[in-house]
């Protein structure tokens, strides 16, 4: 029988969706799943975005350009423009989500055996990335117990060798919340500088910043116009998960053209999404007033409620829309499993990502889950609920 590749064997599951088998066979038994694992934001999409498909004119849907539409792109930098980050269409190439930016950005400045020092726990799918590429993540541990601050930067000073090619951010962080203070970017822009690196920052919850803080770009910062580079996304934003339209943007335009080969390879991003995502950087400042304003009231609520349940730990989160709890479990994935193939609540239960799939670190964050708050009130405080009278069931057996 023919063998599939090492990179394939080595290819990661994602701790968001693997235990999707589980869920659908819960809900075939007439388990009503409330879903705290995956980052689907629950608010409405902006109408505006929604009407420009509904109402467009195309006869042909054809290929888009490689690097996404003139009209878009230029949209996207007036965007960046009233975000005081100055750049200009040729510093955009416009990718299928976020995660393909990721993968080219990868693709683009590292080779294989080259190493990317990244703080964990951090996005999984960067575990993935990195795999396909043939890189080594260096994780930098940052810890529950200081709601996941960044580490010293004596730790990223002794981790860089000369294999090292990239630092990456998720900035506010998925799955901790946590939002960088503008000295850290500063002790990052001048880290790179000093050792000729990229930075790149995940800037997709750019918007989701709570409690009075601010969101610090890494493309606001003077003379790393050749390190930085931004991997964003329309997905989180304006709730265009389905969209599949992200973006990479840079000054350093080495890096756009080499991008732009592996964008080619794929010929273009889809057109129709390219429309509502143009459309949608038309939605007015009302609307992110009025996320902002329900994300933080249901963090409230989840960080209260999940306060009444003993021996667990709890990061609050500063931005984006997840939450880190630490467990009184030896395995979360065995007790997320548990939750969907052995227990439920007047026939609800829940599922949750475990966090173990968040670190490079093998052995860390496994009684860790992440919680999406993307549910409304009602469902976040039923939810929780079904989470503690899990977990006694589990530590009780």
């Amino acid at each position: 029988m023919p063998k599939i590749s090492s990179k394939g064997r080595l290819m990661p599951a994602s701790p968001i969706r693997k235990l999707v088998p589980y869920a659908e066979e819960a809900k075939k038994k007439g388990i009503n799943v409330i879903h705290l694992n995956i980052g689907q934001p629950d608010i409405k999409t902006p109408k505006v975005a929604l009407d420009a498909v509904r109402n467009h004119k195309i006869e042909v849907l054809a290929y888009s350009r490689t690097e996404g539409s003139d009209n878009y792109r230029e949209k996207i930098a007036n965007y960046y423009g009233m975000h005081d980050i100055n750049v200009t269409a040729k510093d955009i190439i416009v990718t299928t989500g976020g995660s393909e930016a990721l993968a080219f950005t990868m693709g683009s400045i590292l080779d294989e055996g080259d190493e990317i020092i990244i703080p964990e726990p951090f996005y999984a799918n960067y575990n993935g990335f990195a795999t396909a590429n043939g890189v080594k993540v260096i994780p930098i541990v940052s810890a529950i117990e200081t709601n996941f601050a960044l580490p010293p930067f004596s730790e990223f000073e002794k981790n860089i060798t000369p294999k090292t090619k990239a630092i990456l951010i998720c900035n506010p962080g998925n799955p901790t919340g946590y939002l960088y203070n503008h000295d850290e970017i500063k002790q990052l822009v001048s880290l790179v500088k000093n050792h000729d690196l990229f930075l790149v920052a995940d800037e997709v919850y750019r918007e989701f910043a709570y409690d009075g803080k601010h969101h610090h770009s890494i493309l606001k910062e003077e003379g790393i116009e050749n390190n930085a580079i931004i991997v964003d996304s329309v997905s989180k934003r304006y709730s265009m998960c389905g969209a599949r339209i992200g973006c990479i943007v840079s000054k350093n335009q080495e890096v756009i053209h080499t991008a732009l080969k592996f964008a080619q390879a794929r010929l273009s991003p889809p057109t129709l999404a390219q429309i509502a995502s143009e459309a949608a950087l038309d939605t007015p400042q009302s609307y992110f007033d009025d996320v902002i304003t329900e994300y933080v009231s249901r963090r409230n609520l989840l960080v209260s409620e999940l306060e009444k349940i003993d021996n667990i730990k709890i990061a609050k989160p500063s931005g984006a829309f997840y939450c880190v709890v630490q467990l009184p479990v030896k395995n979360s994935d065995d007790f997320a499993q548990w939750l969907l193939e052995h227990f439920n609540l007047d026939k609800e239960t829940v599922m949750v990502a475990p966090a173990g799939g968040f670190y490079a670190t093998e052995g860390l964050g496994i009684n860790q889950i992440r919680i999406a708050y993307v549910l409304d009130k009602k469902q976040l405080v039923r939810a929780v609920k079904i989470l503690k009278k899990g977990l006694q069931q589990y530590l009780a057996k």
